[in-house]
């Protein structure tokens, strides 16, 4: 087990990088829960990845699908929260839930669209919400065979229990994004701001998997991630990885809370996260 348990006292709010809510859990055992519970729904995703051409999505959405291997999944890790979870409320994808002082928030198979294509890209995010910040991460990748976690003040670690870290990388940045195509209200927002970083990085990579995206950038492999309107379930497991891995995360107005709620996201290594807030305030300004 690393590191090793303990209670986790946590105070006032601080500067940007994050409020810390002001409450005492044993946030090594709950990154544990987390863990075990994203770990049960990604062995779920590989039994249901066996069978994937059987499978028959219903649309929820433009370009928004779910299929029984997303409610296997989900069936998988709430099992696990039931179980083991302290009794703290779940915000989940498929069957709902609601927000409270404190709250589990899963995404059981991030990236439906790749799995039912056969594209191995896809995540599974377990993530504990405590006062509007993320205390405690797990996310899989069940077909990439990798797997983070992360717990406030204990640092972020990678599946064989390795600590991770964002990128330091010399030159203009590898970055990651995702496309608001489900929200045609934010494209013309979004796509201002895709110009100027196509302009501004060295490259951009787009996953489908924002669970990924997010735990690769607390990795270092890319050097941020930006998106608008994704779903809190989306975003706190890996805004939770970043955060431990030493970096920042906040909304597209450098809020490190309202992201959870609106699901506009910069999330990275310090440098990159004030070139990038530093490029979206620039690109909307009136």
């Amino acid at each position: 087990m690393w590191p090793p348990p303990q209670s986790v006292p946590v105070a006032a709010p601080g500067s940007r990088r994050a409020t810390v809510p002001a409450v005492s859990l044993d946030l090594a055992a709950l990154r544990d829960v987390a863990a075990r519970a994203a770990a049960a729904g990604a062995a779920e995703v590989r039994r249901q990845y066996a069978r994937v051409a059987t499978l028959e999505p219903v649309a929820k959405g433009r370009g928004d699908y779910v299929s029984s291997a997303d409610r296997a999944a989900e069936d998988a890790v709430l099992a696990v929260l039931r179980e083991a979870g302290a009794g703290i409320p779940v915000l989940a994808e498929e069957s709902g839930g609601q927000r409270g002082e404190r709250f589990w928030a899963v995404d059981p198979l991030d990236g439906t669209t790749n799995f039912l294509r056969g594209l191995p890209v896809v995540g599974v995010s377990v993530g504990l919400i405590v006062e509007e910040t993320p205390v405690v991460g797990a996310v899989e990748a069940p077909l990439l065979g990798l797997s983070w976690s992360a717990a406030r003040g204990l640092g972020a670690h990678d599946g064989e229990g390795r600590p991770v870290r964002v990128g330091g990388h010399v030159g203009a940045g590898v970055v990651a994004t995702g496309f608001p195509f489900r929200r045609p209200d934010n494209l013309s927002r979004y796509t201002r701001v895709l110009d100027a970083a196509l302009r501004s990085f060295e490259d951009l990579r787009r996953a489908g998997a924002a669970t990924l995206d997010l735990a690769w950038s607390a990795s270092g492999v890319f050097d941020g991630f930006f998106e608008l309107g994704l779903g809190t379930w989306d975003v706190a497991a890996g805004a939770a990885l970043v955060r431990e891995a030493g970096g920042v995360v906040t909304d597209w107005d450098g809020d490190p809370r309202a992201f959870l709620l609106s699901g506009d996201i910069l999330a990275g290594s310090p440098a990159w996260h004030e070139r990038m807030l530093d490029l979206v305030r620039a690109t909307l300004a009136p």
